[in-house]
């Protein structure tokens, strides 16, 4: 860090260094994203200052004429960007553009996928857009001073994104910030009116604020025919539609408007699946814009607490990204606008709490959105199937969250089944409707993925009478049926625990029982309890948990989260018809006897997906057999030719 004559150097985190070497060479075909990331980021800073001025007296005033300007000197390639915004003092540039304090720079940067459309989109998302700049810039000056401060402590800060910053105090009689490119020449190509206006007219031509393009004189001259335009003044031409599109009737709003305005409103470049508009009359109103994403950001089932889909609004003034009181965790997909002209102008998080308003508005969300997902589902095809891939298991904390629409929400859902093959899925009310005339439950299996499930030993029996399973590999399934204990009045049940009845009655007879406590026996402390049963038709045993202890997936991914999860034992079930059992019943030897109870034990938890306590016991004991079984082979003429 230097400091010569009042201007002092200081060195970028290595964080942003590294974003800024990544957004000057990785991202060239997205170049255009810069002035969305930059236009959005002038709105922000107006919205702030609306806000502010409500409660802070000394900001009464200054929210006028809160236009976006911007200005462009094709000869000397520079291009600048304008606002009457809140501003920014010198804490605030150094913590908002030099560090990763507030950049969520380490995040993005971990996130990047190689996908170049995809990694344009991740910008907004993670709030690092100003150094999209560098893109295009050889070289960025940023100009600005809090709105409710003094003229002599504006602030200049200088980069040319090779790692060091120049910041010194300045004298700005104007509010705001002014941000001034000089382009590099690859990239002067935009430096024209018409590049200008269309990529406004793409990425921003929605934002709430107007957007003033000043028209240098050399372009007046070229329009005019050659027209001497010598000693004219730029021509201020408005180049955005700043009416809040969410305030017109939507009968005047065709479907391109919309997916512009989808596309302004996030920055995502692909267009909604769906949308609904709404204005809700009456003693208390508000309008209502709600959008179905295409595909969901990386993040989306890490951060169940950072949502910004969905902005508030009071008579266009933005108040917040929409916070639990407007729209629940399992519905953060969502983005849109909300806007309402009876809440009290001086709202906080804490009045949010408490408003009969905010109560109604998020109903209707609520209610909207599912209407949304609920006639995607109806229409079927590609648009719902990429909503499963994208939201399916976020949707599912619903049925968790949600006790009042939890039926609603299950029925929703879709499951990967037995019945069902490859990625084809069924919901609960499909499944009803083909069960077996004498079946009470939706029966299912939880899993760690979903080739596990489909070899699971726990199906055979049910594969045996022809009745279909679900498979549940999301993570969250395991608290899914923990909430969802029946639908429609059909009990959810595991065939993975308890006792099974499929209307087999046969008791186990005198051997099955004897061998059952002699691997117990052998077993000991490993397991809880050893029983023949029905459940497996070509496996020798599995493991079943009881109807009322965690499941083995369960408390596996509770140590994984590290929470303390006590060690239970799993309960055997064998299969008394099975070839090795009956080769096992005829071992006399104790010691040989409970090497191949341990074998068929670690086969049963393996089958499930789950960890061996000693995996290189397993692989020994699995050695052995193969040994003695191929020495008794070779050295066996007449079993050799037998086989």
């Amino acid at each position: 860090m230097t400091d010569v004559a009042g201007v002092e150097t200081r060195s970028f985190d290595t964080e942003v260094h590294q974003l800024l070497k990544l957004m000057i060479n990785a991202l060239y075909s997205n170049r255009e994203i810069f002035l969305r990331e930059l236009l959005s980021n002038a709105s922000d800073a107006s919205d702030k200052l609306r806000f502010e001025a409500l409660t802070d007296e000394r900001l009464k005033g200054l929210d006028q004429d809160l236009a976006i300007d911007i200005a462009f000197d094709a000869e000397a390639g520079t291009l600048s960007i304008r606002d009457r915004g809140i501003g920014m003092n010198r804490d605030e540039v150094i913590e908002n553009l030099g560090t990763i304090a507030r950049s969520g720079t380490r995040r993005f940067l971990e996130s990047l996928s190689g996908d170049q459309r995809k990694d344009a989109r991740l910008i907004g998302q993670f709030g690092v857009g100003f150094y999209s700049a560098f893109i295009v810039a050889e070289e960025v000056t940023v100009t600005t001073r809090r709105a409710n401060e003094s003229p002599e402590s504006g602030v200049r800060w200088v980069s040319d994104g090779q790692g060091e910053y120049r910041i010194e105090a300045v004298e700005r009689p104007e509010q705001g910030t002014e941000i001034t490119l000089r382009i590099r020449p690859e990239h002067r190509d935009l430096l024209t009116v018409w590049q200008l206006k269309r990529i406004i007219h793409h990425y921003s031509n929605h934002l709430a604020f107007p957007i003033r393009l000043h028209k240098p004189a050399a372009e007046q001259e070229q329009e005019s025919g050659g027209t001497d335009a010598k000693g004219k003044e730029a021509e201020v031409e408005l180049v955005n539609d700043s009416k809040a599109l969410w305030t017109r009737p939507r009968a005047e709003v065709d479907e391109d408007e919309y997916r512009d305005f989808y596309s302004s409103l996030t920055g995502d470049p692909e267009a909604p699946l769906s949308w609904a508009h709404h204005h809700v009359e009456g003693s208390q109103r508000f309008s209502l814009l709600l959008f179905l994403p295409s595909s969901a950001p990386f993040d989306m089932l890490i951060n169940r607490d950072e949502r910004e889909g969905v902005k508030l609004y009071i008579e266009r003034v933005f108040i917040m990204d929409a916070a639990e009181q407007v729209v629940p965790r399992y519905l953060r997909f969502m983005r849109g606008v909300i806007d309402s002209a009876d809440l009290p102008l001086n709202i906080s998080r804490e009045l949010l709490q408490d408003s009969p308003l905010l109560k109604k508005i998020r109903a209707t969300v609520v209610k909207r959105s599912l209407d949304l997902i609920e006639k995607l589902a109806e229409q079927g095809g590609e648009p719902w199937q990429k909503f499963l891939e994208a939201f399916g298991s976020v949707l599912k904390e619903g049925v968790i969250e949600d006790f009042e629409q939890r039926e609603r929400i299950a029925g929703l859902l879709r499951f990967a089944s037995t019945a069902e093959d490859g990625a084809g899925r069924v919901g609960l009310d499909q499944y009803i409707e083909r069960m077996k005339d004498d079946q009470e439950q939706i029966w299912y299996l939880t899993a760690d993925n979903l080739q596990v499930a489909r070899t699971s030993p726990h199906l055979e029996v049910f594969a045996k009478h022809g009745i279909e399973v679900l498979l549940l590999t999301d993570r969250i399934d395991e608290w899914l049926v923990g909430h969802l204990n029946e639908y429609k009045g059909k009990p959810l049940k595991s065939v993975a625990r308890g006792k099974l009845d499929l209307g087999e009655k046969t008791e186990p007879n005198a051997e099955a029982l004897a061998l059952a406590g002699r691997i117990k026996k052998a077993l000991g402390e490993r397991v809880g309890n050893v029983q023949p049963g029905r459940r497996l038709t070509e496996s020798p045993a599995c493991v079943v948990a009881d109807d009322n202890e965690l499941s083995p997936l369960m408390a596996r991914m509770m140590r994984q989260a590290g929470q303390d999860v006590p060690e239970t034992r799993p309960n055997l079930e064998i299969n008394p018809d099975h070839a090795l059992l009956g080769l096992m019943a005829r071992v006399d030897d104790d010691s040989r006897f409970a090497e191949l109870a341990s074998l068929v034990l670690d086969q049963a938890l393996l089958a499930e997906g789950g960890e061996l306590a000693d995996p290189a016991a397993y692989v020994r004991r699995v050695n052995a057999l193969l040994v003695e079984a191929l020495d008794h082979r070779l050295s066996d003429p007449a079993a050799s030719a037998a086989s």
